[in-house]
This record gives structure tokens, C-alpha cells and sequence, in this order.
């Protein structure tokens, strides 16, 4: 079912992100595996679909985790299945975690389990990544104190807030944390976690 709401998508994400010039991520993830947070209304189409065709197409197994099981849908209509319960992701049984963007990533700003899932992520050694957003509930975790990292521009106050260095880039790589400022910056945003996993 999932493939049913989201193939033609990919496949028009990453044709769009080849013929715009971007690099497009070729390197094999074989083996890898790679959790997506979405809101379960209102995520940025954008900030899924392109990280998920790059992921996708390096070979990563990509699971699709939100608040519910029913069908989640972007801000602007793009329509996909989560595989399981954000609330049931044990970041230990992945080599990455991606918080994804849009108006309604605002749900996870204050939630515990997304908290959870960050500071977990990071003591088992495995890539955290958010955009647009959700590199504010990173902040909001507490685990980028001291850490260079961007944000939607409107959000940067959060980072301060939680003692990262805001860097206003595009997009920002500190060890193995990845955050990136919106929809503009997916495919390399995508192209960076690539790099780590490989």
C-alpha cells in the first residue's frame, strides 16, 4: 500500500533532483537501515520524498514512522503508510534517524519519546538528522549543547536556546548530526547522511 502512495512520487523526486543538477547520492547502503519521523498531518512533502528516493536509491531500507498507523498526509497533499508507531522505534535496530519537517513536526517539539528517540540515537552511535523544524526538538532534547547546527530561520532561537551554535547554513554537519534549514536544502541534506552511513 505504501508503494501505491508514494512510487510515482519517487520516482518524479529524484528525476527532478538529477535534472536540476543536484548530486544524487549513488553510494550502495545496502544493509543500512534508515527511519523517517513524520508528522502525521502536515510533514513537508518536500523534506520526505526527496531524502526518501536518495535513500532508496543508494539501497537503504527506509522505514516510515509517525503519531499513527492511517495514512499520513503532507502539506501539500503527498499522501504515504507509516510502517510503525514513532513511540516503538528502538534507535539501536537502525544506522540512522531523520526527523522530517513542516508546520506539523510542531508535535514532537515537546514529546518525550521524540526526545527519547534523539538522545538514544546519539548514545548508540547512530546518525541523527533533522530538517526544516525538527532540528528544534533536537535542541529541545538537549543533545546539541555545544554543537554547530542550522533551523527554519523563524526556529533559530530554539537552537540557541539549547546551547547549539547556529550556523545558518544551508545545511550542517557536526559529527554525526546532520540539520538542514527547509525544503531547499533535502537533497543535500540527504546526500550528507548518505556520506555518513557509507
Amino acid at each position: 500500500m505504501k508503494a501505491f502512495f508514494v512510487g510515482c512520487v519517487l520516482l518524479s523526486t529524484l528525476g527532478a533532483a538529477i535534472m536540476s543538477g543536484e548530486a544524487v547520492a549513488m553510494e550502495n547502503l545496502k544493509g543500512k537501515r534508515i527511519v523517517m519521523i513524520i508528522a502525521h498531518e502536515n510533514f513537508r512533502d518536500e523534506e520526505l520524498n526527496a531524502p526518501l528516493a536518495i535513500f532508496q536509491n543508494a539501497g537503504a531500507e527506509v522505514i516510515i514512522a509517525s503519531s499513527e498507523l492511517a495514512v499520513a498526509k503532507g502539506k501539500f497533499g503527498a499522501l504515504i503508510m507509516p510502517d510503525i508507531l514513532y513511540s516503538d522505534i528502538d534507535p539501536k535496530k537502525y544506522d540512522a534517524v531523520v526527523f522530517v519537517g513542516g508546520p506539523g513536526a510542531v508535535q514532537y517539539l515537546d514529546d518525550s519519546q521524540a526526545h527519547r528517540i534523539a538522545r538514544e540515537t546519539l548514545s548508540a552511535g547512530r546518525v541523527l538528522a533533522a530538517i526544516c523544524i525538527a532540528p528544534a526538538i533536537l535542541a529541545k532534547a538537549g543533545v546539541l549543547k555545544g554543537k554547530s547546527a542550522t533551523v527554519f530561520p523563524s526556529d533559530q532561537n530554539a537552537l540557541i536556546d539549547g546551547g547549539a551554535r547556529y550556523t545558518a547554513k544551508g545545511v550542517e554537519v557536526d559529527g554525526s548530526i546532520v540539520t538542514a534549514d527547509g525544503p531547499q536544502s533535502a537533497a543535500p541534506f540527504a546526500n550528507e547522511i548518505v556520506k555518513l552511513l557509507k
